[in-house]
């Protein structure tokens, strides 16, 4: 099943803090090197549920667990005013997860990832009662990195497919995955309608270095795969075959944190709005485009530079 039925998009994942440091020039060991730092809401799933309202999705909901700190209040202020519904489970024990992200001159980004709370999201947590009205489920792939989160994920996948409700999965981290084993983070995402892969995340998982192969390889394991490219676009293929080449768009990029969620939020909200993996994939690559001339990872009134949270 690669359709998303009409209803509300739910999104199981991370809410994270993100404290976001530009760098001009390369960083300069065991000295100083000049930054712009700003901190702001992040989590690719919280991420993802901020932009797919912002590109028209009525109804978007998130569950996620952070920690019980003040920036846990502050994410969901953020969540709100972003249109998402957030379901925010308080952990006692740990913090809210922090992602430190440098970013270069020229936009890229290297995370330093402290899950926190992230990891500890537990089946327990997980209510049947959540897919009430819901039309399709995105799973956050740094939900499959620790053994809480993953069985809380494989089973909101499994409530999921039980209600006949569609689901997909971004598997976020090559790192993450590398670390896990393949095999493995295969075996725990087995069952999901979509796959949305970055270009060293499908290569990782397949073996394959050519991106067009990654994806087709894909698509004989998960009936839908999106393999976005960053600048080069997007990637669309099944059962076997590559379908569609989705140009990108052309961005003077100033932070690609984020431009990955932008993508998916987009797509997704396409989707739920009846139209086909193509212009999906063309919506998604606008939101992308978008994304990466912005500080942070979340659109304008999603807790972006002069909305977020206080690094003060």
């Amino acid at each position: 099943m690669t359709g998303v039925r009409a209803g509300a998009l739910l999104v199981v994942g991370d809410v994270v803090t993100d404290v976001v440091a530009r760098h001009r020039t390369p960083l300069a060991p065991a000295t100083d090197t000049a930054a712009a730092i700003v901190t702001l809401p992040g989590g690719a799933g919280a991420n993802v549920a901020c932009w797919a309202a912002r590109s028209g999705a009525r109804d978007v909901r998130i569950l996620a667990r952070v920690g019980a700190d003040a920036a846990a209040e502050q994410h969901e202020r953020a969540l709100r005013a972003a249109g998402v519904r957030p379901h925010l489970v308080v952990d006692p024990e740990v913090p809210t997860g922090t992602v430190i992200c440098l970013v270069g001159a020229d936009g890229e980004r290297t995370f330093l990832t402290d899950s926190g709370a992230v990891e500890r999201l537990s089946p327990a947590d997980w209510s049947d009662g959540f897919l009430t009205g819901v039309g399709h489920l995105h799973l956050s792939g740094y939900l499959f990195f620790a053994e809480a989160s993953r069985r809380s994920a494989q089973v909101a996948m499994e409530a999921a497919r039980a209600r006949s409700v569609p689901v997909s999965v971004d598997p976020a981290s090559a790192g993450f995955i590398a670390r896990l084993g393949v095999d493995r983070f295969l075996e725990a995402v087995a069952g999901a309608d979509v796959l949305l892969p970055n270009g060293d995340e499908a290569a990782l998982l397949t073996g394959l270095p050519d991106p067009a192969d990654a994806a087709a390889k894909l698509s004989r394991q998960f009936p839908l795969v999106v393999a976005t490219q960053g600048a080069r676009g997007a990637l669309i293929a099944a059962s076997g075959a590559v379908t569609a080449r989705v140009p990108g768009r052309a961005a003077s990029a100033v932070d690609t944190t984020g431009a990955g969620d932008a993508f998916t939020g987009a797509f997704l909200a396409s989707r739920l709005a009846g139209h086909d993996p193509v212009t999906s994939a063309h919506r998604g690559c606008r939101a992308g485009a978008e994304a990466v001339t912005r500080i942070g990872a979340r659109p304008d009134g999603g807790g972006g530079a002069g909305g977020g949270i206080d690094s003060g």
